[in-house]
């Protein structure tokens, strides 16, 4: 059966995330009734993660097994073709081995943090940016998110309803870094806990607003206790750009 890996693109906003949740609108759901439409098949795709309710993507990467081999561009061309008027694109497909898995074959998952940082608020790109009215260091952010690279317990920034395993992750890469108006967080890690990078975000930016210090986001994490996590950061400004896999 040919295996197809799929590179996707979504706003985020019309969802209540990406995994199908019955007759709620999903990603999933809307990518699942497009192959629906193009082969008549109905089946499962599976994705590299899941992003929650208004979490956008720009590098989210699924597999489709179908019965029929189709040349990949055709596939692409179809599923967007079914997709439309969805703010939904497959960017690439290409054929994959059959033991390629789009979860379980990851290295690695990078997500955007987009913080829009002047006093007007956003017009063309409400929903898709956190907006901070008072201005932010990034430099200060940037060198307090240090605190957070390597191997630690993220209980603090952990979500109540996570269900992995261990709080234990790898942090490999956190940067923090102004681009004009925007000032822009990246995150890589191998897997990521339930809401840790918008509970990260949120607590480097306290360190921005000058109301924490490096000093306090080295001594949240290392309280291990949720209760210790600053502000949650919206959903509006996420983004996962990209997932790695090897070879």
């Amino acid at each position: 059966m040919p295996r197809y890996r799929l590179t996707i693109e979504y706003d985020g906003r019309p969802y209540r995330g990406f995994q199908a949740q019955g007759e709620l609108p999903s990603v999933q759901g809307e990518i699942e009734k497009a192959v629906l439409g193009f082969t008549g098949e109905t089946l499962r795709i599976h994705a590299a993660g899941r992003t929650d309710t208004g979490v956008h993507a720009t590098g989210q990467v699924v597999h489709i097994d179908l019965e029929k081999a189709w040349p990949a561009d055709v596939v692409r061309d179809a599923l967007n073709a079914h997709l439309r008027p969805e703010p939904i694109t497959v960017l690439e497909a290409e054929d994959v081995p059959g033991d390629w898995h789009a979860r379980f074959s990851a290295t690695e998952r990078r997500y955007l943090y987009r913080i829009l940082n002047r006093p007007a608020p956003p017009a063309l790109d409400k929903g898709r940016v956190w907006h901070v009215r008072k201005p932010l260091d990034a430099g200060a952010m940037h060198d307090a998110a240090q605190a957070l690279t390597g191997h630690h317990d993220f209980t603090t920034f952990r979500d109540m309803q996570c269900q992995a395993k261990s709080p234990m992750k790898t942090l490999d890469i956190a940067t923090v870094s102004r681009e004009g108006q925007e000032v822009h967080l990246v995150f890589a890690a191998r897997s990521f806990l339930h809401r840790q990078v918008r509970s990260m975000v949120g607590s480097i930016t306290e360190v921005g607003l000058g109301r924490w210090t490096k000093s306090d986001l080295a001594a949240a994490l290392a309280a291990k206790d949720r209760t210790a996590c600053g502000q949650v950061a919206p959903a509006d400004g996420l983004y996962l750009t990209g997932v790695g896999y090897a070879g």
